[in-house]
């Protein structure tokens, strides 16, 4: 189970507008009978809006903390996969270049019992629906970030 106020994902009017971009272009595409090139083409445009559209409807909520705070629960494309409190190796903030500008992504280092490699997962804003260091600090409060291990140089 997961506690709906520490639950992120993909903003609903988000998936809305990518929806009904979606819709705008197949109706394009179809109108464009006497451009077979430009047909495929806003074709092609409305199926990856299509599709972007129907992954963040799947992958609901994206992030969530357990009740309790046990772990956390991962949607991907397959489904949810639930981590606990043990299996989570570190969790940090890192700043990826984006677009001339350096923006936050919540990467998420996982070694699940049993396991012999860990599984790294990023999380940026469109995932969350919020400001992945608002979501760290939420993890934080929860006392899910492990401590970073010292680091031999």
């Amino acid at each position: 189970m997961q506690n709906p106020a520490l639950a992120w994902a993909t903003p609903t009017p988000a998936l809305v507008a990518t929806g009904l971009g979606a819709l705008a272009l197949a109706v394009a595409a179809a109108a464009a009978a006497s451009d077979p090139v430009g047909r495929l083409l806003i074709g092609l445009a409305a199926l990856g809006l299509a599709v972007i559209t129907a992954m963040g409807l799947r992958q609901r909520p994206r992030l969530a903390v357990l009740d309790g705070a046990h772990g956390i629960a991962v949607t991907g494309i397959l489904g949810r996969r639930e981590y606990h409190r043990a299996d989570l190796a570190r969790i940090r903030i890192v700043r990826y270049p984006r677009l001339g500008r350096r923006v936050p992504m919540l990467e998420i280092d996982v070694r699940p019992a049993g396991a012999d490699d860990d599984r790294l997962m990023i999380f940026g804003r469109w995932d969350l629906g919020t400001d992945p260091n608002d979501v760290f600090d939420a993890l934080v409060v929860q006392q899910l970030v492990p401590p970073d291990p010292p680091r031999h140089d």
